[in-house]
């Protein structure tokens, strides 16, 4: 039969607590010692009692000699940690300390800019910074320059494009005047055409079919060459763009 979990907690009656002291101090200092000797270990223990009592094991000739290199391995990394981490310290302050320096010297360089705190200036640095302003000035009017030739471009070339346009329109309008002059019983045949079609109910001389075609009606008070010209004009209009008109 095993034994059972016994729960770790403060042992309340006094002579339990020094009995179960002793035993466990005794077992561990064994425990202490057989590792020393089977790994071949520098052990040092320490343990203090209640009242105060001290027991210590040390497999070293001497615990103060295992206490200083236990010192130069522990608290050594620590300073070495805390040196590191001072050192990064000081340089984020540093930095800082630039930084904030670099700031000012933009602030003051842009109030001089706009013309404040000159006073203390002497005549070269008030020259270097006429020169500055001249620069950058210059630098602004090429960047405008700049911008207002491609404007102009682009209005050139929409330009070109009307004029393109226009020079269409006007080859087609000699085209329907050159064909109404060489051909004139063509008018008469279109005024004939013109008398047989009814009248328009809204009293207008045509009106436009589904495809986009004029259909000139009878109107006893448009002549024959107002028809004419309202004809080329349709289809002069029919040629230019939505977005001219």
């Amino acid at each position: 039969m095993g034994r059972g979990k016994v729960e770790l907690k403060r042992i309340e009656n006094k002579i339990n607590r020094q009995v179960t002291f002793a035993k466990r101090r005794n077992g561990l200092l064994k425990k202490a010692y057989e590792l020393s000797v089977l790994c071949d270990a520098e052990v040092a223990l320490i343990i203090f009692s209640s009242r105060g009592k001290l027991y210590e094991f040390c497999s070293s000739p001497s615990m103060h000699q295992t206490l200083e290199k236990y010192e130069r391995c522990s608290y050594g990394t620590l300073q070495a940690n805390h040196q590191s981490a001072k050192e990064t310290q000081q340089a984020s302050y540093e930095e800082y300390i630039k930084l904030k320096e670099k700031h000012e010297a933009l602030q003051h360089l842009q109030r001089q800019f706009f013309g404040e705190d000159l006073g203390r200036l002497g005549l070269e640095e008030l020259e270097q910074l006429e020169r500055q302003l001249g620069s950058s000035l210059g630098r602004v009017r090429s960047l405008k320059t700049r911008n207002q030739l491609d404007k102009l471009s682009e209005l050139q070339r929409k330009e070109e494009m009307l004029l393109e346009a226009n020079n269409i329109l006007s080859m087609k309008l000699e085209e329907i005047n050159a064909a109404r002059r060489s051909h004139p019983w063509a008018a008469e045949e279109q005024n004939i055409t013109y008398s047989n079609q009814p009248a328009h109910s809204e009293g207008s001389f045509g009106h436009l079919h589904s495809n986009g075609t004029l259909h000139l009606g009878h109107n006893p008070g448009v002549t024959a060459h107002e028809r004419t010209v309202a004809t080329s004009e349709q289809d002069v209009h029919s040629l230019i763009p939505g977005w001219m008109l």
